[in-house]
């Protein structure tokens, strides 16, 4: 491990050390460079507002220099923020101490920046506002309304006047030029003209008598005028004087057989003339200022905008620049910290400065020369522990017993290959987990990790426990050991728990058993039989017809007696033999639900019963021996018809579970009824062979159950429903292998029982 650390370790040190052998002062000369650059051209930019004519010129050209400068600035502190961001998302030795620094330095540059940027805003904006005085403006526009009302009444006054010129026209019946200038020279016009509805002349009168032709409207005019509006408009004349155009329509009546046009121009006096372009002149001049007031505003805030930006630029950059000149002698103090403790003790810091850091270095350097001297001692007893532990491993390993070891709150801490090949249990995720999460994770564990657990609460010394645990290979009976170990010096103590998987071995046991029963129930009691039933019958074939008829009716109900009693007690062996008889099974896949429908067909002629089904269409296939299987379920129905037959609405319910994908996982099939119940006293051992509450029965019903279930790897367990009845739960695993090796004793066939 040190060898692979130190090499990346030496190199991290090594680049540090060169980092700060560089001059700082390289890395500052083009940002300063640029800096002084940028405050000229901001400098220069201010002056160019100021002067409206050098604003003109260089205004355009400066801005564009400090926009460019900004964006030069802004990718170089880029760069830096990217670098630093890499280094704080690698977590970075430094990277957090170095971002407070930055995070301070803002703060203390950028909030009273900020607030003098406002305030200065704020008077600018008011102090150029206060150029313009609202009082002014107001009597300007007081002026110019006053003008314009004066000028609306004095061309209601002409239109006046050119109406009844108009009126006196039609009134004369004449338009020739002498009446037209009788009625000029009454009337304060400079020219009067009578025109056809097209424009043509037909008379005019004017006061200049240089002016020839008179001054006609424009085809515009004449449109409008034709379609029933008088015009009136204020426009200069040829002399640059502005005069009154009044054009008027005469209808065609009496007088005029076709329409007529009328056109009265009035000269207005020259004072007037004055006044009113000096009013306007004023106006449009103020409001010329008061247009490049926001300009003139925009142009101030953005070259103060721009000096902030570039005040903010240099902090951050100085701010970034000074974080990580004050960051890297702590860097190198933590590079050498995390070589130590990655195990390189002969990890050396160079000296870069003589101030407390430089004290602090030292001390580094002292302390890793003496971890170094203690490490040498340490691995030496590491390596012989090491080699104890590898002996232990090897020999629980070779073991053919589980073992497991707890501490003393209960906590896995080591497992063996076997111990996990019995419990069928990935470990690796519960070391050092609870007992308790083991039945948690684990739902065939539950008894066990419970049953455990008090062992372990009861802090006895040794213990012994069987347990039975229905796993995905079907049913396994173990054998428990428990330990309480001795306390260790550091406080607490632990437990050892040995298991042994005896399944195999008690059935073996169990088979054996029988089978020497049922080999001595042949000599001892089937043999006898068939003289004793040989011997009736012969009394009776031979005495019964010499005898009287009181003497023979008593030895034929004798003899009938004996023999019934002989075939009973043949039946009685004979299923006893069955139990004790364990052939080999023939596993093929079948259907559970096809099996138990042609079961329940041999008994839906009951009347008495009602059966009911629920079978799991998904349920699949089994692998399982179809005529052991078919026993059972005869075996099963049967108990429950028998237990029913006193009920008058006997019911017997069926129903198939099916749990996990195959080959992994298991059916459940529970049989329930509503009768009488199971006594209390035999549901702990309603299982033996010879255990039953029925007058005539043998006891072997539920033992070859039981028997035939163990068979296939699965377990069978029974209790009393709350609402009454009995309750019977099997589990069969979808995929079982072949039964344990075959015994001559336990394969010996009823047939050759019943010869002996």
């Amino acid at each position: 491990m040190n060898e692979n650390i130190e090499p990346k370790t030496s190199g991290n040190m090594n680049r540090v050390q060169r980092y700060l052998q560089r001059q700082p002062l390289l890395s500052l000369l083009p940002v300063v460079l640029l800096f002084l650059i940028m405050l000229s051209s901001l400098t220069l930019l201010s002056d160019a507002t100021q002067n409206s004519e050098r604003f003109e010129r260089l205004y355009l050209q400066l801005l564009v220099i400090n926009i460019i400068g900004m964006l030069i600035f802004i990718l170089l502190i880029s760069l830096r923020i990217a670098r630093f961001i890499g280094d704080f998302r690698k977590n970075a030795i430094g990277s957090r101490l170095a971002l407070r620094l930055v995070t301070m330095f803002l703060l203390v540059s950028i909030v009273p920046v900020s607030a003098v940027y406002y305030f200065s805003l704020q008077f600018l904006e008011k102090g150029i506002d206060s150029w313009f005085d609202v009082r002014i403006e107001q009597a300007l526009q007081d002026a110019l309304n006053l003008s314009r009302n004066s000028m609306d009444l004095r061309i209601k006054q002409l239109i006046k006047e050119t109406s009844t010129v108009v009126n006196e026209l039609r009134k004369s019946k004449k338009y020739h030029v002498t009446h037209l200038t009788s009625l000029h020279r009454k009337s304060d016009s400079t020219e009067l003209t009578l025109m056809t509805a097209n424009g043509r002349t037909i008379a005019s009168s004017t006061l200049d008598g240089t002016d020839i032709l008179p001054q006609k409207p424009n085809d515009a005019i004449l449109m409008q005028v034709r379609q029933g509006y008088n015009y009136v408009g204020l426009e200069p004349n040829q002399d640059g004087q502005l005069i009154i155009r009044v054009v008027s329509l005469i209808t065609a009546d009496n007088t005029f057989n076709e329409p007529r046009i009328l056109q009265a121009l009035y000269t207005l006096p020259k004072r007037t003339s004055t006044l009113l372009d000096s009013v306007n002149d004023s106006f449009a001049y103020y409001n010329e200022m008061v247009y490049l007031r926001g300009p003139l505003k925009n142009s101030f805030t953005l070259t103060l905008s721009l000096v902030l930006l570039l005040t903010l630029l240099t902090a951050i950059w100085v701010a970034l620049f000074s974080s990580q000149r004050l960051v890297e002698p702590i860097r190198v103090l933590a590079l050498g910290t995390r070589a130590v403790a990655a195990g390189d003790y002969n990890q050396q810091l160079p000296l870069t400065s003589y101030d407390e850091f430089g004290t602090l270095v030292n001390s580094f350097n002292d302390m890793t020369r003496k971890i170094a001297q203690a490490r040498d001692e340490v691995s030496n007893s590491q390596q012989q522990i090491e080699k104890e532990r590898a002996y232990l491993r090897a020999v629980l390993g070779g073991l053919t017993s589980g073992v497991l070891t707890f501490d003393d709150r209960y906590r896995v801490r080591t497992v063996n290959t076997t111990a996990r090949q019995i419990l069928e249990v990935d470990f690796e995720p519960l070391m050092g987990k609870h007992i308790a999460l083991l039945g948690k994770r684990n739902e065939h564990m539950h008894d066990f990790s419970h049953e455990m657990r008090q062992q372990f609460e009861q802090q006895t010394r040794n213990w012994q426990i069987q347990i039975t645990i229905f796993t995905t290979r079907g049913r396994k009976v173990l054998m428990c050991h428990g330990t309480r170990l001795a306390e260790r010096r550091r406080g607490g103590s632990g437990y050892v728990l040995v298991i042994d998987d005896i399944t195999g071995l008690l059935q073996a046991q169990r088979d054996a058993a029988w089978s020497e029963v049922a080999r001595r129930l042949a000599h001892e009691i089937k043999n006898p039989l068939t003289p004793i039933q040989l011997a009736a019958e012969r009394m009776r074939h031979r005495y019964l017809d010499t005898l009287s008829s009181a003497d023979g009716q008593l030895l034929d109900r004798s003899t009938h007696t004996i023999i019934q009693q002989v075939q009973a007690m043949e039946e009685m062996v004979k299923a006893f033999s069955d139990y004790a008889y364990t052939p080999k099974l023939q596993l093929a896949k079948l259907d559970l639900n096809q099996l138990i429908d042609d079961v329940l067909e041999l008994y839906r002629g009951n009347t008495k019963v009602t059966f009911k089904q629920q079978l799991a269409p998904e349920l699949g296939e089994l692998q399982g021996d179809k005529g052991r299987l078919r026993q059972l379920l005869h075996n099963l129905i049967k108990n429950g018809v028998e237990a029913v037959a006193t009920q008058a609405d006997g019911q017997i319910s069926i129903t198939t579970v099916r749990h996990g994908e195959y080959p992994n996982g298991y059916i459940e099939l529970t049989i329930d009824d509503n009768g009488p119940g199971i006594p209390e006293t035999l549901l702990k051992q309603l299982f033996d062979p010879y255990v039953t509450n029925k007058p005539k029965g043998t006891g072997l019903g539920l033992a070859i159950v039981k028997k035939i279930i163990e068979e296939h790897g699965g377990i069978v367990t029974a209790h009393n429903r709350p609402q009454g009845g009995a309750h019977m739960a099997l589990r069969l695993p979808l995929h079982y292998n072949a039964p344990l090796p075959e015994d001559p004793i336990r394969q010996q066939p009823p047939t050759q029982l019943e010869s002996e």
